[in-house]
């Protein structure tokens, strides 16, 4: 199925930092001062401290993903809500940082992703699982031998936004030192006041993350810290059913057909969609792909549910000695 199309309109121009800032720090810092860091106040500058906020024009934006992502039609119908109200105050999108939680393979980081594109404000994505300090979103001192910022200032230095969607996957997998907490930034990142004058420790000047659109996942809320679960809206994502995963099947089938002009039929048959379905949606993509390569090889412009049983895959892992 054809995405619906985005339309959205520029509401204003933020000032996510104060340049006259970035000058005091560049005196303050002369002839000590860490050459990257630098660099980065010497665009900071060059770019200016204005971002756009970005407010919908309807709030249709996401109707598609009731058929993409049905088993988040609760996720959705409160987003809509949000967007009507952005749409009645003429206002840009804002909602209460999400969490989804849920058992692995139920198309958790699918939804996030896809909701980002939707929302059309650009996004990062953060994998919380590989994360092993706090600086990652937070920066580390530029002191430090090769710090850098975090995630959070990247974003809106480099990025067109004052109100991005940031995707933290995995959020109760973030481990490491607890000394240098993963989490730690999200106390003050997740409450509006604070996250007005949010400073990352290497850029170690004032930034406005208020308008950030936070988006995470998780499979167990019971390492979440409490204070963090308090700041979120939590929606617990059941599996997908047969009709729901049917509906996953159908449109991913018609998504694929849309993006690449391989010759298939635009609909496929009840029992190739039959076969999708029974698949966890993590895999159902992957195995799809392989189920065209199969019938392509056999000469044919159609799938067969047997293409299915050949669609076996290799697994996702590095191969080392």
């Amino acid at each position: 199925m054809a995405h619906t199309d985005i339309r959205l309109t520029v509401a204003e121009e933020r000032t996510i930092y104060d340049v006259a800032a970035i000058d005091r720090a560049l005196d303050e810092a002369t002839g000590n001062r860490n050459e990257a860091l630098g660099a980065l106040y010497e665009k900071m500058k060059q770019r200016g401290g204005g971002r756009f906020l970005i407010r919908p024009s309807g709030t249709d934006m996401v109707d598609d993903l009731y058929d993409t992502c049905p088993n988040f039609g609760e996720v959705i119908d409160d987003i809509k809500k949000h967007l009507a109200l952005a749409v009645a105050g003429s206002e840009p999108m804002h909602f209460t940082p999400i969490l989804l939680l849920g058992e692995p393979g139920i198309g958790k980081t699918h939804f996030a992703r896809e909701l980002a594109a939707r929302l059309g404000t650009g996004h990062e994505f953060v994998s919380m699982s590989s994360l092993t300090a706090g600086w990652i979103l937070s920066g580390a001192s530029a002191q430090w031998n090769n710090a850098k910022p975090g995630k959070v200032a990247q974003t809106l230095v480099h990025g067109d936004y004052a109100n991005p969607v940031v995707v933290l996957d995995e959020i109760d997998k973030a481990g490491g030192d607890s000394r240098y907490d993963p989490m730690g930034a999200l106390y003050s990142l997740l409450e509006h006041d604070t996250a007005r004058a949010f400073k990352d420790e290497f850029v170690d000047i004032d930034i406005d993350a208020s308008h950030i659109l936070w988006v995470t996942t998780a499979n167990d809320e019971r390492s979440i810290p409490e204070p963090i679960l308090n700041r979120m809206n939590v929606y617990e994502v059941p599996r997908p059913d047969y009709d729901a995963s049917l509906s996953i099947a159908r449109a991913l089938y018609r998504d694929c057909i849309n993006e690449h002009d391989w010759g298939f039929p635009p609909d496929a048959d009840d029992g190739v969609l039959d076969r999708l379905a029974s698949l966890p949606p993590r895999d159902m993509k992957k195995r799809l792909l392989s189920a065209f390569g199969t019938a392509k090889l056999e000469g044919r412009n159609w799938l067969e549910s047997r293409d299915f049983d050949q669609a076996r895959m290799g697994r996702s892992r590095k191969i080392g000695f």
